[in-house]
C-alpha cells in the first residue's frame, strides 16, 4: 500500500470516527432527519461553492446522474438517517462498532460484483470471526426480546450494509471523474432525498432554536465529516480497490469509542468490548494482516551446471 493511500485511509477513519461524537451531541436538540438533511445540504453547498470558485460545474443531466442518485442514497441519505435515529437509543461507540463491519460487507459484495476482489480462505475465516462479533453485540438484546435498543443496533447494521454497497457501487460506476464532481453531485442528490422528508416529518420550522453546541456540532459534521470526507474518499478511490478502501473503517470503532467514553462519559458492557474485538480481528484477518507473519521456508537457489567455454 502506498504511503499516500495509507494517509488517505487514516484521515478518513479519523473524520468518520469523530462524526459519531458530533451526531450524538447534535441529535439532542435537532431531530434525526433534520440533522442529516442539514448535514448533506450544507456539505453540498460547500463543495459546490468550491467547484464554482475553480471555474467548473457539475455534469449535465444524463445517465451519470442515475449513478450519483444511487450513490447519494446508499452512501448518505439512508445510512445517515439510520445512524442519527439509532444514536438516540444506543451509544455512539456501539453505532461505530457496526461501521467496523463495512470491510466484511464490502468483501462479500466485491467478490460478487467486481473482477479483482475475490474470496480467499483467509477472507472467509475473517468473515466468520467478524460475524461472531456481530452476534456477541446483538445477543443480549435479542435474548431479552426486541427492544428499542436492539432496533437501534439493527439500524446501525443496516447503515453498514448501505456503506459497503456504496463503496463497491462507486468503485464500479464513478471512477475517472474530475475531483469534487462526484462528491458534490452525490451529496446534492442525497439532499434532494432528505430535505423534503425532514420538512414533512420533523417540521423543523415549528421547533425551538437548537443550542449553540448542537449547531456547532452540525457545522463541524458538515464541513469535516461530510464534505472533506467525500472529497478524500473519491481521491482515494482512484488509486485503490474497494476492499482496501474499506480498510479505513477499521479504526472508526476505536476512535468513536474513545470519543464516546472520554468526551461523553459513555460506558460499554462486556459484550461491547468483546464484540468490537472480534469484529476488528475479523476485518484484519480478511485483509491478510496475519498472513504476513506466517513462516515461509526459504527457497534454495538452484545449482546450475558449470559450463566450460571453448575458444
Amino acid at each position: 500500500m502506498k504511503l499516500k493511500t495509507l494517509l488517505y485511509l487514516v484521515t478518513l477513519a479519523l473524520l468518520w470516527g469523530v462524526a459519531f461524537l458530533f451526531v450524538k451531541v447534535a441529535v439532542r436538540d435537532i431531530p434525526p432527519l433534520t440533522l442529516v438533511s442539514a448535514r448533506v445540504a450544507l456539505a453540498a453547498v460547500i463543495l459546490l461553492a468550491i467547484l464554482r470558485a475553480q471555474g467548473r460545474t457539475l455534469p449535465q443531466f444524463g445517465p451519470i446522474w442515475k449513478h450519483f442518485t444511487v450513490a447519494g442514497f446508499l452512501h448518505n441519505a439512508a445510512p445517515y438517517a439510520l445512524l442519527a435515529w439509532g444514536q438516540q437509543y444506543i451509544d455512539s461507540a456501539l453505532a461505530a462498532m457496526f461501521i467496523g463491519t463495512v470491510p466484511l460487507i464490502t468483501m462479500i459484495l466485491a467478490h460478487i460484483f467486481t473482477t479483482d476482489d475475490h474470496f480467499t480462505p483467509t477472507k472467509i475465516a475473517g468473515g466468520m470471526i467478524g460475524f461472531g462479533g456481530l452476534l456477541v453485540l446483538l445477543a443480549p438484546g435479542l435474548l431479552a426480546g426486541v427492544q428499542v435498543t436492539t432496533l437501534g443496533l439493527l439500524a446501525a447494521l443496516i447503515a453498514a450494509i448501505c456503506y459497503g454497497s456504496a463503496v463497491v457501487y462507486g468503485k464500479i460506476t464513478l471512477q475517472g471523474l474530475p475531483p469534487l464532481v462526484a462528491p458534490t453531485a452525490q451529496l446534492t442528490t442525497a439532499a434532494v432525498f432528505l430535505v423534503p422528508v425532514s420538512l414533512l416529518v420533523d417540521r423543523p420550522y415549528t421547533l425551538p432554536m437548537p443550542s449553540l453546541m448542537s449547531l456547532v456540532s452540525l457545522l463541524l459534521l458538515a464541513v469535516f465529516s461530510t464534505s472533506l470526507v467525500f472529497y478524500i474518499f473519491y481521491r482515494a478511490m482512484e488509486t485503490t480497490s474497494a476492499t482496501t478502501l474499506a480498510v479505513s473503517t477499521y479504526l472508526v470503532p476505536i476512535i468513536a469509542t474513545l470519543m464516546g467514553v472520554f468526551v461523553l462519559g459513555e460506558r460499554l458492557a462486556w459484550n461491547g468490548y468483546v464484540g468490537c474485538a472480534l469484529i476488528l480481528l475479523g476485518v484484519l484477518t480478511v485483509n491478510g494482516l496475519f498472513a504476513r507473519f506466517t513462516y515461509r521456508r526459504p527457497v534454495k537457489a538452484e545449482r546450475r551446471p558449470r559450463t566450460i567455454s571453448v575458444h
